[in-house]
């Protein structure tokens, strides 16, 4: 796993190569939707398709490695959530981290869903008939070298999970309509390898949500119709 978060404070804070140098507020967000958050009205705006292009953070020219990670929407009696992980704090790339489940294209993976779905029993014991394919969102190119698909499933319980607990400290949900709501998001700075850059976060009780993980939920709202991309 590879998608950059970080767990702390919003207060400017160090996370591997990156320093947080500033917080923009932002307040030009539209509404949150009207429509209720269910399965259904998932389906609805997953069924009606649109194509966007990809996000790119890499810099131009730079190699990049194929990815795929599962968008875990679980289907709670309640509402829908989104199911997370924490990264052990022994590792040695982005230990303590939070992340969705997913990694590499392995050369036996014949599709990023299979990527997705096979990095996610492995990390979490999530099986792949508890979830139900909605669809893939525009690839997302991160400045550490990956060119991600993010694989968004419905994830009907009841369900088990068996974590890594090599890699994998935690696993957690938070709500969907938390995560699209625009007024739960900010924007921030950050110096990376010499240039100034932006970036999504969405603090949530004492997890700092940032990069490209917070970049793949915000493309999710503008997927379902939540907001404009941009």
């Amino acid at each position: 796993m590879f998608i950059e978060w970080c767990v702390g404070p919003v207060a400017p804070c160090r996370a591997g190569r990156f320093r947080c140098r500033a917080k923009i507020v932002t307040s030009a967000f539209p509404p949150p939707p009207v429509s209720p958050l269910d399965a259904h009205w998932l389906r609805r705006r997953f069924l009606a398709g649109g194509a966007a292009a990809p996000v790119r953070e890499s810099e131009p020219g730079q190699p990049l490695r194929p990815a795929a990670v599962l968008v875990p929407v679980v289907d709670r009696a309640d509402g829908l959530s989104v199911l997370l992980t924490r990264r052990t704090d022994h590792l040695h790339h982005h230990p303590g981290q939070i992340s969705f489940p997913g990694g590499r294209v392995e050369r036996s993976d014949t599709s990023p869903v299979m990527t997705a779905l096979r990095e996610t029993e492995e990390e979490i014991g999530l099986a792949a008939d508890r979830v139900e394919l909605l669809g893939e969102l525009a690839e997302y190119h991160t400045g550490t070298g990956f060119r991600v698909t993010p694989v968004v499933g419905l994830v009907h319980p009841p369900f088990e999970l068996e974590l890594d607990d090599f890699e994998v400290a935690e696993a957690f949900e938070v709500p969907l309509a938390f995560l699209l709501d625009p007024a739960n998001r900010e924007r921030h700075r950050i110096e990376y390898r010499g240039r100034m850059r932006e970036f999504h976060a969405m603090p949530y009780r004492g997890y700092f949500i940032w990069g490209a993980t917070a970049g793949i939920l915000v493309q999710l709202a503008c997927h379902l119709g939540v907001e404009q991309a941009g």
